[in-house]
């Protein structure tokens, strides 16, 4: 049976540093039954188009800061390193796997790509943007392993989250200091932290169209030491995620 090819984005810090992927993505699409494909940048209109009808579906990788520009803001001292042809790059591919109903799932950075691709926006930076309003401020940026939750997120009932993951709540990890703000047309939210970031975002006329803000690839059981409580937990997630997206991408294949 052929398996489904599956193109992960490749991240860059400047022009001059090598293209790169943290393995553990290229990981988890094998382990689900898929086969990671690298994606490079710059990216032709045309060669954005032949992706779209070669590839099976897309995996937005996590990585440096979004540039303001691409949503229309000016840029916030808090912002951090940031490269526009991977930008620009990822922003065009998002829209033509969208077009193309290819199946599509964006983690983290890759979540923001989706959102600002769409129309909407982001948080520069939470600490200095985002009113929080759980009890105390969520650590978006844990101080301890990315193999170990942090806090958890709540689950919208109906959603597409929801049917992979189950009601929730859900543990997991948290890599960041940007964050979905202003969600674009035809997403929706299907998942909240408890200080209200958005942590999941779907689009529900789409086949398999979801962002979450975390790092499942960092949680899937391969990748953890403790298999109880909470990190048995982000574990069983993390790999329902990875399982349920390669499994529609084969149903395109």
């Amino acid at each position: 049976m052929r398996k489904p090819l599956i193109g992960l984005t490749a991240n860059r810090d400047d022009a001059r540093s090598p293209l790169s992927v943290n393995a553990a993505y290229s990981e988890a699409v094998l382990a689900a039954g898929g086969i990671p494909v690298l994606l490079t940048f710059p990216l032709p209109e045309e060669d954005i188009l032949q992706l779209t009808d070669t590839l099976d579906g897309i995996l937005f990788t996590g990585g440096g800061d979004i540039h303001p520009f691409f949503f229309g803001e000016e840029t916030h001292r808090s912002c951090g390193p940031v490269f526009p042809e991977r930008d620009r790059a990822e922003l065009a591919l998002a829209k033509a796997a969208d077009a193309a109903g290819l199946p599509v799932l964006g983690i983290c950075r890759g979540a923001q790509i989706l959102n600002v691709a769409l129309g909407g926006d982001i948080f520069q930076d939470i600490p200095s943007q985002a009113k929080g309003g759980g009890p105390f401020p969520i650590a978006h940026r844990q101080p301890f392993s990315a193999s170990i939750p942090a806090h958890r997120v709540q689950v919208e009932p109906g959603s597409l989250l929801e049917k992979i993951a189950g009601p929730g709540p859900l543990a997991v990890n948290s890599l960041h200091h940007q964050a979905i703000r202003r969600l674009a047309p035809g997403l929706t939210c299907c998942g909240l932290a408890p200080d209200g970031i958005i942590e999941a975002v779907w689009k529900p006329e789409h086949k398999f169209f979801l962002g979450v803000q975390w790092h499942p690839e960092r949680l899937r059981g391969a990748q953890t030491e403790i298999k109880t409580g909470p990190q048995a937990e982000a574990s069983a997630c993390a790999d329902a995620i990875f399982e349920a997206f390669v499994r529609a991408c084969g149903m395109r294949s």
